[in-house]
């Protein structure tokens, strides 16, 4: 499971050249600027990646960032239970129940994708937390598969102002 992990972070890596790292995020911000749901499916581990920069030394990832960090997971899970739910149940022709179905799970990805960082960053600063680890990368290791799965259909979100 280590190895997943990883091999996770290897992915991500290239983006940490090109963009802002987790430390240059002072508040949350809001699901409509988090939201990687729309367009289509099959690149949400990137378009995560895009959003929450692999920061190169977890270990002086400061407090603060990490609450921040912590806070936005929170907002796209919230969007997830609050807002993609119930939109899919009310949904009532299969097109439209499909894109938000893969923009629930583009979503979620990008929900463990910053819940997986986050433990790494309290990991790389001394906490023991590997299982947790290993349980969260085999969810978010799910839903890239079934992101990929769904690659090129359409892919919708959803109005959420929760924060």
């Amino acid at each position: 499971m280590r190895f997943m992990s990883i091999a996770l972070l290897s992915l991500a890596l290239p983006s940490t050249l090109a963009l802002p790292t987790v430390g240059k995020r002072a508040t949350a911000r809001t699901f409509a600027e988090l939201t990687i749901s729309n367009g289509t499916a099959g690149n949400a581990l990137a378009e995560a990646t895009a959003k929450f920069p692999v920061p190169a030394d977890l270990a002086t990832v400061s407090s603060t960032d990490l609450a921040t960090l912590q806070a936005e997971r929170v907002t796209a899970e919230d969007a997830e239970t609050e807002a993609f739910n119930p939109a899919i149940s009310a949904a009532t022709d299969a097109a439209t129940k499909t894109a938000l179905q893969n923009g629930k799970i583009k979503n979620k990805v990008l929900k463990l994708f910053a819940e997986v960082q986050a433990l790494q960053i309290q990991q790389a600063q001394g906490a023991s937390n590997q299982a947790q680890i290993d349980a969260e990368t085999k969810k978010l290791n799910n839903n890239i598969a079934l992101d990929k799965k769904a690659a090129g259909q359409a892919s919708q979100t959803v109005t959420f102002t929760g924060n």
